[in-house]
């Protein structure tokens, strides 16, 4: 699968999603703050959607408010857990040509959501993904969240032999039309999620864009590193697996494959002729 043409409007709108489950903190500033930057430096219309998973203290209450105070800000609410599940729910029923995802503390520096997306509406790349350990990003986050990324990132080449260099970067934009084939084949609906699909995007041969970002780690992040690592590594190997019975097929099919007569070739030169 390979697309090429830019997306087809000459003014798009891009949707922005933002997964939050417990942010009652961040919400309404992380909000206000990305839709002032969109407002006045952002040249293309924009949407932000709020995407609540099975929040249990005031982020509904929050996103509901500002939906209604703050044009351009909607709010989808799902009572199930899980950043991918709100992800694909919101990029599912988006109209926008261009959808993308923010993580809602903004650790990512606002200025390259510009370079983040003008390539995707140009038809230029389909996937577009912020790279921490891309070179010109500047990072800064302690060492044992360096050591981890790039060790984790590390075992994606090792065990999956992908080109990109940072699947969990909560900073992506994609394609529409790319998201409604891909994600069906998406399995996970929680942190692996974006793995899964940048996986399955360049299996397919699609074009991945990696920008460099100015990247601030969060203190106060409350990621279950010990859970997220193991939920990745089941998902690594299930996609390993996955790849090793598409490699075993092809080979089957090309075996099976019948050849005209008089085709064969050994390792010592042509077949005898056919009696």
């Amino acid at each position: 699968m390979h697309t090429s043409a830019a997306v087809a409007s000459t003014n798009p709108t891009v949707e922005i999603v933002i997964p939050v489950h417990n942010e009652e903190r961040d919400l309404e500033p992380s909000v206000r703050r990305l839709r002032a930057h969109l407002d006045a430096r952002f040249p293309y219309p924009a949407r932000i959607t709020i995407a609540d998973n099975a929040s249990t203290d005031r982020t509904p209450a929050i996103a509901a408010g500002l939906a209604s105070e703050v044009t351009g800000v909607s709010f989808l609410r799902l009572e199930e857990k899980g950043r991918g599940r709100a992800l694909a729910a919101a990029w599912l029923s988006s109209a926008a040509p261009v959808v993308a995802y923010m993580d809602v503390d903004l650790s990512t520096g606002l200025d390259a959501l510009l370079p983040l997306v003008a390539p995707v509406i140009s038809g230029r790349v389909d996937v577009a993904i912020g790279g921490r350990l891309t070179p010109g990003s500047r990072v800064r986050r302690g060492p044992r969240r360096e050591l981890i990324s790039r060790s984790y990132n590390f075992l994606l080449r090792l065990a999956l032999g992908v080109g990109f260099h940072d699947a969990q970067c909560g900073f992506k934009a994609v394609r529409a039309e790319v998201v409604r084939r891909l994600l069906p084949e998406v399995q996970n609906r929680a942190w692996f999620f974006d793995t899964e699909l940048l996986v399955l995007a360049e299996r397919a041969g699609l074009r991945i864009l990696e920008v460099p970002v100015e990247w601030t780690d969060d203190p106060d992040s409350r990621v279950d590193i010990v859970a997220t690592a193991l939920e990745d590594v089941r998902g690594i190997w299930r996609l390993r697996r996955a790849g090793g019975r598409r490699r075993s097929a092809r080979r089957s099919a090309l075996i099976t494959r019948p050849r005209p007569r008089g085709s064969e070739r050994t390792a010592l030169g042509p077949a005898p002729p056919l009696s």
